[in-house]
């Protein structure tokens, strides 16, 4: 065997030596590997309602409430429609940027629309609205948007539907039968557009034929699209809340989460987070948990206490 043949031989030989080492090194790692299970750490939001709450003229400004939240360690925002002062689209290309550079996510868009109404012409009104509330979501670059079936209006005011625990009659001559009919029809005639502008809609149990979590499920059954999902508020069931929530915790794609420092503003909820958060564990949610703050005491107290509770019952 002459020098280059030898030279060749004993480099063939190194290299399948080398290469037979590492394969039973990458076999008894591969043997002797633990298996890894990711954690997700829980991201919370919070609602421009929080702060203005329809009567803190100082908090109405979504900027503002951005500023806020981001100094004060959210992850993410949800903006309650009614609370925004315009929507033209400088004003909302302004917000976009606004939670940018403070690292937020605009997370939820919370509207309100109802299609509980005898009248074909002021159902087929809130239908139009919706479709130009989910544009407005498009154009703010949010993800889902909370919409409610809406109510009867046969309670005198909002405070008197909470002094009955959100529970009015029909208008005469017509059944909450009718009613379903309404929302899922309602509803329906908006999925077009969600589809369209890639935002999904969540359900709420709010009110309204959304009272109950029976009622909430049948409609979104009814429809049965991808585009038709829950949000979750856990303050809006006043008996048994925990049941309720897990009977649509499958899918939710936003939990809104109720705190009541300082007393709450129609009635307060003793809620057991913890609870709250292996529930949602035990049904995979990995969404935002956006706090609703809806107590008496300053937001800019009580908000920040929010989310220290929030984190540590979640983590």
């Amino acid at each position: 065997m002459n020098f280059l043949n030898r030279r060749t031989f004993f480099q063939a030989t190194a290299a399948t030596l080398a290469a037979t080492a590492l394969n039973r090194t990458n076999t008894a790692t591969a043997e002797n590997a633990v298996p890894v299970t990711p954690k997700r750490r829980t991201r919370f939001a919070v609602s421009s309602y929080s702060f203005w709450q329809f009567k803190n003229i100082d908090l109405r400004s979504i900027e503002t409430c951005i500023d806020l939240a981001s100094q004060w360690g959210f992850d993410g925002f949800e903006i309650l429609e009614r609370q925004m002062e315009n929507t033209d689209n400088a004003t909302l290309q302004r917000i976009k940027q606004r939670a940018f550079v403070n690292s937020l996510d605009l997370c939820g868009f919370s509207t309100h629309q109802g299609w509980v109404n005898p009248s074909a012409e002021i159902r087929k009104r809130n239908t139009d609205k919706t479709i130009r509330s989910i544009e407005l979501a498009y154009r703010l670059g949010i993800p889902t948007m909370r919409v409610n079936t809406g109510t009867w209006g046969t309670s005198k005011s909002f405070d008197d539907l909470m002094a009955h625990r959100g529970i009015e009659s029909p208008v005469k001559g017509y059944t909450e039968e009718d009613a379903f009919g309404w929302v899922i029809d309602g509803l329906s005639d908006c999925l077009e557009a969600a589809k369209r502008c890639g935002v999904t809609l969540g359900l709420e149990n709010h009110w309204g034929l959304g009272r109950t979590p029976e009622g909430v499920m049948r409609i979104v059954k009814a429809i049965n699209s991808p585009w038709l999902k829950t949000t979750l508020d856990t303050g809006n069931f006043l008996e048994d809340p925990y049941d309720r929530l897990e009977l649509m915790a499958d899918d939710a794609v936003l939990v809104q989460a109720k705190t009541y420092y300082g007393g709450g503003l129609w009635y307060e909820l003793d809620l057991d987070y913890p609870r709250i958060a292996q529930l949602l564990k035990k049904h995979n949610f990995r969404g935002y948990v956006s706090l609703e703050f809806e107590g008496k005491e300053n937001p800019r107290t009580a908000i920040p206490k929010s989310l220290a509770m929030l984190q540590k019952a979640f983590a």
